[in-house]
């Protein structure tokens, strides 16, 4: 397995995260395909437990005080919760979940769809929701995200890697 079974696509018709882009957010999509059928409760638990996201978890345990635990991932995979860590559920069906940031400022995006020829497509993206110039009005980016947007696609692609890893016997 290798990062290349890791692919930029647009986003799927359905897809709750494409309201953001309609809205003029910046989005994007990642999918890969695993050759057996998972279920949307465990590709979020597998997500939000792997050792590269329980290294975010740490980072916002301790700076943003938002700690989480792997129980509190599975919650949040079966339904039982709708807040984890600095997330909260903004949307859910029974393919697919879309998390708020507290801040509103970001979104993340975890959906599971048949592959052809059976299997499981895992879909993960993120919308970022531009801020108003106060002076003028206009909606932008800003630096910032200028400055990360390099970073946040590898990111992206190694957070559905690692899924992909965990999921994968």
């Amino acid at each position: 397995m290798s990062s290349r079974s890791i692919q930029r696509t647009e986003l799927p018709p359905g897809a709750l995260l494409a309201a953001y882009r309609e809205r003029g957010a910046f989005t994007d999509g990642y999918v890969t395909t695993l050759d057996r059928p998972i279920a949307l409760a465990a590709y979020v638990d597998a997500f939000y437990t792997t050792p590269l996201f329980k290294l975010e978890r740490l980072i916002l345990a301790a700076f943003a005080k938002r700690p989480s635990t792997d129980l509190q991932a599975r919650q949040l995979a079966t339904g039982q919760l709708d807040t984890f860590a600095a997330w909260r559920v903004e949307a859910r069906q029974a393919d697919q979940i879309l998390l708020a940031d507290l801040s509103g400022r970001t979104r993340s995006w975890l959906m599971v769809a048949p592959a052809d020829g059976g299997g499981t497509q895992l879909y993960f993206g993120s919308a970022v929701v531009p801020l108003a110039d106060p002076a003028t009005g206009q909606r932008r980016m800003g630096l910032a995200f200028r400055a990360l947007l390099g970073f946040h696609t590898l990111y992206s692609r190694a957070l559905l890697f690692s899924a992909r890893r965990k999921l994968t016997p």
